[in-house]
């Protein structure tokens, strides 16, 4: 067993089904690991997509990975309130180089008023097909998306408000010192 990552700034590899990278960032830094996830912040991260073009993230982001759900959820902290980016994905690890999780496409974006749209549906149909992904993982695929969207509506687990506020001022905790 690897030792606590947490107070460590790591690297965060994003792959796709085939195992091809789709997205990296250059750190993340480790607010808390537990046997269930890890709690990560970028703010003002290097960003670098598969075609090689390079961009840096806007705001501070709270960004909750479990180790045991397949999706994690990116909370951004914006003037206007907190959004949240979710991806459909494995579980993320950490293999002592880098998180790591697989995306698969489906995405759930959701807005300071608790509204909320599903993003790439096409794509992933596509990737569904050209990856072959099983009909097992479509179902555990589809089903997190549902599981997610719930979690939204009733403001639970990241979706609470106190998650983000809670993160935040450990982190700014820490970097006041």
């Amino acid at each position: 067993m690897l030792d606590s990552i947490t107070g460590k700034k790591v690297l965060i590899h994003c792959y796709k089904h085939d195992g091809s990278v789709h997205r990296s960032w250059s750190k993340g830094f480790v607010l808390e690991e537990t046997p269930d996830h890890f709690i990560v912040i970028n703010n003002k991260t290097l960003v670098t997509e598969s075609d090689g073009r390079m961009w840096h993230t806007r705001e501070p982001a709270i960004c909750y990975f479990p180790k045991n759900k397949w999706y994690n959820v990116i909370c951004m902290i914006r003037k206007t309130g907190v959004y949240y980016y979710c991806n459909i994905a494995s579980p993320t690890l950490y293999d002592g180089q880098a998180l790591k999780y697989i995306d698969y496409d489906l995405d759930l974006k959701v807005f300071p008023d608790q509204k909320y749209r599903i993003l790439d549906e096409e794509e992933y149909r596509v990737h569904a097909k050209q990856m072959n992904y099983s009909s097992q993982l479509d179902q555990i695929l589809k089903k997190q998306l549902e599981i997610l969207i719930e979690l939204a509506k009733n403001q639970e687990g990241p979706f609470k408000k106190s998650f983000t506020e809670h993160w935040y001022h450990i982190y700014q905790d820490l970097t006041e010192h």
